[in-house]
């Protein structure tokens, strides 16, 4: 009797799809965000994460769901659902990225910045070229994979050590996560907008269908990965509040040029410091690379030589959000503004998603689950309704 073959787990593939998607979300930004809205809530900030995890985990079920049974990216799917929708989403996508990889190349600038002491500007071209260095390999795939993992890794140990040296009131911490005393509209767009935005959202359905990964035989392997994803990043950003908590309720005061370097330093003092520059530096280089695959993903469906000269066109995308930051600087502000901007784009992309999850031409004869669409669309419903709500009482403020 011939041996039963069992089918490849895609064990490596899933993990690197997770990683890629909540390294992505790990940027300068996200580290910047989460010392200063615990500035700002305390130990209630514990809801708003709590709250942008649900959603986080909605979003992605759904949408890594239906990406990979259908076997078609993001803009496709799209655009089969209502013409032309597909592309607007493409370019929408490629500027938030655009946005976004300006302040992740400064945020790998810094990081070196901190850990060598070389200048700033030349510490963004290193950083640069190492990105690029990436995408050179004959399978970049698998390179990606692998440096995302590894920095995931090595930022996660070093911010447990931060934490654990901060002494954060955990007791208080884990209250008000479920019982807090304040909610912030703006705090939930940038955590959800920042976590699952823009290009984000499809960074890790895009990498399982460049890794073979579609149909839905795959389906729970695909659950695995979204919800994995989600909790690598939920568990960095838990850690990262905690941190800061303990700092800022231990009375330190906090840098507001630089919050989260603010953190590390008043714990760990110059070994804290050194501690954040490599934390941030990759942070910032694994962002670098999501942004730039992930965004150029959506762009190959506008013109067959995207398609044909992807690799290269990742390069020139790395390269020209370089030059624009050596050339401009401000990547505060662009990645303020970048942070709503995919707030606003989630609850479309979501809504296209969803709308596509009951068409046969797309997903075959697969069945969607009622209760993911529900859960689906009140993500879509909640994030219209904040972004919408910040863009109208803070936006203005953002920008002066």
């Amino acid at each position: 009797m011939s041996e039963e073959i069992k089918p490849k787990s895609y064990t490596s593939e899933l993990l690197g799809a997770a990683f890629l998607m909540a390294t992505s979300a790990v940027g300068p930004g996200f580290l910047n965000n989460t010392t200063v809205f615990t500035q700002k809530l305390l130990a209630s900030f514990g809801f708003v994460i709590l709250l942008s995890v649900i959603l986080d985990i909605f979003a992605q079920l759904n949408i890594w769901r239906i990406i990979t049974i259908s076997g078609k990216r993001a803009q496709d799917v799209a655009n089969e659902t209502f013409s032309g929708t597909g592309h607007f989403l493409a370019v929408l996508i490629g500027i938030g990225g655009l946005a976004f990889n300006i302040g992740n190349i400064a945020g790998c600038g810094l990081g070196l910045n901190v850990i060598t002491g070389w200048d700033l500007s030349f510490c963004v071209m290193i950083s640069a070229i190492f990105s690029i260095g990436i995408f050179l390999f004959k399978e970049a795939g698998k390179a990606m994979d692998a440096f995302t993992k590894i920095l995931g890794f090595i930022m996660i140990a070093l911010i447990i050590y931060v934490c654990y040296v901060s002494n954060p009131p955990l007791g208080e911490a884990a209250t008000r996560t479920f019982a807090p005393l304040q909610i912030d509209a703006l705090a939930t767009v940038a955590l959800v907008g920042g976590t699952v935005g823009g290009y984000i959202t499809f960074a890790g359905a895009h990498r399982l269908l460049d890794a073979g990964i579609s149909g839905k035989e795959h389906i729970p392997q695909i659950n695995r990965g979204a919800t994995t994803g989600i909790l690598i990043t939920a568990l960095i950003r838990f850690l990262l509040f905690l941190a800061s908590l303990g700092v800022i309720v231990a009375g330190a005061q906090i840098d507001t040029k630089n919050p989260s370097a603010s953190v590390f330093q008043n714990a760990a003092g110059e070994i804290g410091y050194k501690i954040f520059g490599v934390v941030m530096f990759c942070a910032a280089i694994t962002s670098v690379v999501g942004a730039a695959y992930t965004s150029v993903s959506f762009l190959r469906s506008l013109n067959s030589k995207i398609e044909q000269y992807q690799r290269f066109v990742i390069v020139g995308f790395i390269v020209f959000s370089t030059l624009i930051f050596l050339l401009v600087g401000q990547p505060v502000k662009v990645l303020v503004v970048a942070g709503i901007l995919n707030g606003f784009i989630l609850p479309i992309a979501l809504g296209l998603i969803l709308l596509a999850s009951n068409r046969e031409k797309i997903v075959g004869d697969y069945k969607h689950p009622v209760w993911m669409q529900i859960c689906g669309w009140v993500v879509v419903l909640v994030m219209a309704g904040l972004s919408i709500y910040t863009l109208i009482n803070d936006f203005g403020k953002i920008l002066q």
